[in-house]
């Protein structure tokens, strides 16, 4: 807990220091969030039969999307980009030889951005309801919370193999490249999964992301209960279950392999 108290505390007053990015990032929602409502008005009245699950709204739809990939780029780049500073600020071998256990030094290092994740998913669905008027009026927040904690114990299992990329190759992540590049077009964050040709369809399955926003739409647009979002629910837990220590497992590899080399400070 002090390891996770002394990260948090580090990078609260890093980022109090940039009050303008700080303004700016949340005027950046806004202006998302305004473009989107106007791209849904031109679709007017008109329901896509694809829309119908989720309420028939286009502009609630890609609400959802737009707030919760936002996890997906953080689990991307977040842990690398810990990895990453603690190379150029030459924090990084201090910590990783530290008695300290590798698990919670990378948990604790990018514990602050997920908490300000959390905290932009609030105002963008603040902005979307308040502002642009959609309706959330049907969300299970008990079911929304429990999708947002097992989306990131999956989303983290990934970010954790990019940040042992970038330990051993230090530029040139495949992870985030594959990831960051398929998602956008398989997980439907801007439109369903169900437009998808068919074969696409099979290599979206194969994404957390397909699940995570799946479900987090059911249960913030239509109110799904826990049981009811249960098949979304168990992929979710068996992509943390395999990819949580099978992505430990790669990090110790690289930080052996790094150590090896005396390569671990390098950038």
């Amino acid at each position: 807990m002090s390891v996770a108290l002394a990260f948090l505390k580090r990078d609260f007053s890093l980022n109090v220091s940039y009050r303008v990015s700080f303004v700016l990032q949340f005027l950046g929602i806004f202006f998302g969030v305004a473009t989107f409502y106007f791209v849904a008005r031109v679709f007017g009245q008109a329901v896509s039969p694809q829309l119908q699950a989720y309420g028939g709204d286009y502009f609630s739809f890609v609400l959802v999307g737009l707030a919760f990939s936002g996890f997906t780029g953080l689990a991307l780049r977040g842990f690398a980009g810990a990895i990453r500073e603690g190379q150029s600020m030459g924090t990084l071998e201090l910590m990783l030889l530290s008695p300290t256990r590798l698990g919670s030094i990378l948990l604790s290092s990018s514990l602050w951005d997920y908490l300000m994740n959390c905290f932009t998913v609030i105002i963008y669905l603040l902005f979307g309801a308040l502002v642009f008027g959609a309706d959330l009026s049907q969300a299970n927040v008990l079911s929304a919370l429990l999708v947002l904690v097992l989306s990131i114990l999956a989303f983290s299992g990934i970010g954790i193999i990019s940040a042992a990329f970038v330990l051993v190759l230090k530029k040139g992540d495949p992870i985030a490249w594959v990831f960051g590049s398929v998602q956008s077009l398989l997980a439907g964050v801007m439109y369903p999964v169900s437009v998808l040709p068919d074969i696409l369809q099979k290599f979206s399955a194969l994404l957390p992301l397909t699940y995570s926003l799946e479900a987090m739409r059911l249960a913030v647009l239509k109110g799904y209960s826990i049981l009811q979002l249960l098949p979304e629910l168990l992929a979710l837990i068996a992509f943390a279950v395999v990819l949580l220590p099978l992505s430990l497992w790669i990090f110790r590899r690289a930080v052996r392999q790094a150590k090896k080399e005396g390569s671990l400070a390098q950038y």
